[in-house]
């Protein structure tokens, strides 16, 4: 099995390159997607959350109000550290599981957006980057997700730089372009996972 970490900054098109890794044959183990599920209605993780932060982080159907709960972490780090002291060990649990169910052969892509922040490299076979100019980045935000320039130009502020996720990465996907030459960028990506998927499961003479 060859463990693949796949980040990004917001806007670069990371969610695009899962889904085309996905569609060549990829396991996909999505960080972000965990992190909703194991806070879900009913599950020990909303317990806890409700534990350290209060009925007040809930919504009227019983779920977590995100917004209430990202209003009061982002805003004090220390409860912040308690909010990922609760989520970050099921999160990791939740990817082991489903890592361990996939076959000896596959390549197993973790889409992590703070993979560069937490320093996460190491936990990974491979890491693979996927980079735009923050001119691009800052366009998209802007035209494709609605934000306004100055709450875009944040978020994008809020992540490690450009330079630090160059750094950590084995294989960098550039996309500036076409949609087109994305598709072609990860289709060589995935020939050269797969040869390194080989690599690694073949017996050791």
């Amino acid at each position: 099995m060859l463990k693949v970490g796949l980040t990004g900054g917001i806007g670069a098109g990371k969610s695009e390159v899962s889904r085309l890794l996905v569609e060549h044959g990829a396991v996909l183990i999505d960080a972000d997607r965990i992190a909703r599920e194991v806070v879900a209605p009913g599950t020990p993780g909303l317990a806890a959350v409700v534990d350290a932060f209060g009925e007040d982080v809930l919504t009227a159907d019983g779920s977590l109000d995100r917004p209430r709960l990202g209003s009061i972490v982002f805003a004090d780090p220390e409860k912040l550290a308690v909010l990922n002291s609760i989520v970050h060990p099921l999160v990791g649990a939740r990817s082991r599981e489903l890592e361990a169910a996939a076959a000896e052969d596959a390549v197993v892509v973790h889409d992590v957006p703070l993979l560069t922040e937490n320093g996460l490299a190491p936990l990974y076979d491979v890491v693979v980057v996927v980079d735009a100019r923050p001119e691009t980045q800052l366009d998209r935000l802007v035209r494709q997700r609605g934000m306004t320039e100055e709450d875009a130009r944040a978020r994008m502020a809020a992540q490690a730089p450009r330079e630090k996720r160059l750094e950590i990465a084995d294989i960098v996907i550039g996309n500036d372009g076409s949609r087109e030459q994305l598709r072609q960028r990860v289709r060589e990506v995935w020939a050269d996972l797969e040869r390194r998927a080989r690599d690694k499961a073949r017996p050791t003479p």
